[in-house]
């Protein structure tokens, strides 16, 4: 009998309790931030709300998980990964109670903030979790695991939002998080993989500055359209908190901000790569319906045309995990953005009334190549650093990604400026772009896996 080596990932049976605590916690908080899309109009008319300011449920968890990522990473180094990222996933099912209970709208609002406290917990340490649950051998796989379930709990969510609407309340969106959060804590404190924590002071001060220079910059970016005056103040406050945050990370052996990750050519390339990959991706997925709808399509048609992006990746992206665990990925990550950057050339080209089949081929292609392309990206931003700085990487890859989709939604917007009725369109050409540059920065790694 062979004995398991206890750096190497966690023996079975254990290894697979982690996982399913692990993939609870992914499928809760995807589930919940796409749910909610679907229940806001109901929200606002039953707290007597506009539309405009109902949306502030999604920018203010959004602001709080993009302001909060990288400090909660370093603090699950520094504490342990399992005691921060268990705290997160109470911290969302209590913040998911309250929501359910909220009696007005403010009190929504505050428990959507803490909500997205957990939420930030949970998404940057589930990468270090990652490294310290599976062997390294396996990887690739199990990143590309957990992409197939983000993606089938993206696809899934209208549907099942839908149907928990057509029999309750909105406030059972929230409510269904209770009863999954209790499993998931009741399964990852005993499974679990417990790194031991660095003990190292925590940098509050720099903590500080991270808030303010994420918060104020994407505040900033989130009013540029509707608000150039303020936002680029805002803006501008949050660059130079930045350029504090930077002096003030340089020195430090294991920052909060990972300027120490980035030395590592490897790293910094994957990381740019996530970026551009996320970008085109938002921009053109987002694009996608008023594209499709401006040429007369019903709503059922739009989604049933979409579903085949969700659908592929979910396929891709395993497939494409367990090759990066015996191929070089930059290769991988080159193929599959040159995919995706084929199939949204053909989008924008394409007349979005014309065949049905060929679209959904098309669209299909697209998501085919982003799985091919998110997995094994990712698996090179884990798994080059150090097995210490599991936390850092892992804060790191959310926050690129988090960058690259916030960069796609200000591309569709700034395209509908520029080009009226013709931005959908704009903004896929766009979205080749961000394809072809994230393939170019794949490829600049390719002497490396």
């Amino acid at each position: 009998m062979t004995q398991h080596d206890p750096s190497d990932g966690l023996p079975t049976p254990r290894r697979y309790a982690a996982i399913l605590a692990i993939l609870l916690s992914i499928a809760m908080t995807v589930l919940d931030g796409t749910m909610l899309g679907v229940a806001l109009p109901g929200i606002a008319r039953d707290l007597g709300v506009s539309p405009a300011r109902a949306t502030s449920l999604l920018n203010a968890y959004q602001l709080t998980v993009v302001t909060t990522l990288l400090p909660l990473a370093s603090l699950g180094e520094t504490l342990g990964f399992r005691r921060v990222f268990l705290t997160g996933f109470g911290i969302f099912g209590l913040a998911s109670l309250g929501a359910s209970q909220a009696p007005d709208f403010e009190a929504l609002l505050a428990c959507r903030v803490m909500q997205g406290l957990g939420s930030s917990a949970v998404m940057s340490l589930t990468g270090g979790l990652i490294r310290y649950t599976y062997p390294a051998s396996q990887l690739g796989r199990a990143i590309g695991f957990n992409a197939m379930v983000v993606a089938v709990s993206s696809a899934s969510a209208p549907s099942l939002a839908a149907a928990i609407l057509a029999l309750a309340p909105w406030h059972w969106l929230f409510l269904v998080n209770v009863p999954v959060a209790l499993v998931g804590l009741a399964i990852g404190i005993r499974a679990l993989p417990d790194p031991r924590g660095s003990g190292r002071r925590f940098d509050l001060p720099g903590t500080v500055l991270n808030i303010l220079a994420f918060g104020l910059f994407f505040l900033g970016l989130n009013l540029l359209l509707t608000a150039t005056a303020t936002a680029l103040p805002l803006m501008a406050a949050g660059l130079g908190a930045g350029f504090w945050l930077v002096r003030r990370q340089r020195t430090q052996p294991a920052p909060l901000l990972p300027l120490d990750l980035l030395r590592i050519r490897e790293v910094a390339f994957a990381v740019g790569a996530s970026v551009c990959g996320f970008a085109a991706w938002y921009a053109s997925y987002l694009a996608l319906p008023f594209l499709l709808q401006a040429a007369g399509r019903s709503q059922v048609e739009t989604g049933l045309l979409m579903t085949p992006w969700p659908l592929a990746i979910a396929i891709a992206a395993p497939l494409a995990g367990h090759l990066s665990d015996r191929v070089p990925s930059a290769l991988i990550c080159a193929a599959g953005m040159g995919l995706m950057a084929t199939g949204l050339a053909l989008l924008a080209v394409l007349p979005a009334a014309g065949e049905t089949l060929l679209l959904g081929s098309v669209v299909a292609l697209c998501g085919t190549g982003f799985g091919a392309f998110q997995t094994p990206n990712n698996r090179t931003m884990l798994s080059a650093p150090p097995k210490s700085r599991s936390g850092g990487a892992g804060g790191m890859q959310a926050t690129a990604r988090l960058l690259g989709t916030t960069l796609g939604t200000t591309t569709l917007a700034l395209a509908f400026q520029i080009a009226g009725p013709g931005g959908p369109r704009l903004a896929l050409g766009a979205g080749v772009g961000f394809a072809l540059a994230a393939a170019g920065l794949s490829l600049s790694r390719r002497r490396r896996r």
